[in-house]
């Protein structure tokens, strides 16, 4: 009984859990599609409002929407006159003095993490935590600020240390490159042996049910 219920959850809790991100993402979608639809049916007169009411509860179409909005707002971004557009936002967003505090933080750490010739989350590296005689897997972000290398005096890296099982969670730590092994595995495959605390090793993900079966009929 216990090997039976053992090999189904490990079946079905990849599945549970691919499932539920998927339907959180959607969900996420979607909600911005409402957010926006109430505000243009709390504006316009009441006569457009039954029909934009019954077309926002149409199952998909916002999700599809959404999308489409984003994919046109990349093609426009990546045009002359979309940067064009884009700098005279940057320049007018930047004159609001709260805004633009949170607006260029959040707009520097996207183009960071999503730019295809940035460094952040580029190599999995093995590093000293959290004392001298143990090690952690941690991702590199990139080198330390001009300030923060010139008073340091030495050679160092920006990581991020994420926590387990939940790797959305961690410490931003400054250390020295020489105190840091570079891991051959890749992003993805570090990110699952952090998640799986250390169970599932790296290029053996697929054997993990079969070996895990064996372990119980032992």
């Amino acid at each position: 009984m216990k090997k039976y219920f053992i090999a189904g959850v490990l079946v079905w809790a990849p599945i549970a859990v691919t499932v539920w991100v998927i339907t959180w993402g959607l969900g996420l979608l979607d909600g911005v599609y409402g957010s926006v639809m109430h505000a243009i049916i709390a504006i316009l007169p009441n006569e457009f409002s039954l029909s934009l009411q019954t077309f926002r509860e149409i199952p998909g179409v916002g999700i599809l929407i959404v999308i489409a909005v984003i994919m046109f707002t990349g093609l426009l971004a990546i045009s002359f006159a979309g940067q064009w557009w884009l700098r005279v936002w940057d320049k007018q967003v930047n004159r609001i003095p709260v805004v633009r505090s949170i607006y260029s933080s959040i707009k520097q750490l996207s183009s960071t993490l999503f730019s295809s010739n940035g460094q952040a989350f580029r190599k999995a590296l093995l590093i000293r935590y959290p004392h001298s005689d143990s090690w952690a897997i941690a991702f590199q972000t990139g080198t330390p600020a001009a300030e923060v290398e010139n008073k340091l005096g030495s050679d160092y890296v920006n990581v991020f240390l994420p926590t387990t099982p939940n790797p959305t969670s961690g410490f931003f730590m400054i250390v020295q490159r020489s105190q840091t092994i570079e891991l051959d595995m890749s992003i993805e495959e570090a990110l699952k042996h952090i998640v799986s605390m250390g169970s599932v090793p790296p290029n053996n993900l697929t054997n993990y049910v079969g070996k895990s079966l064996n372990h119980f009929d032992s």
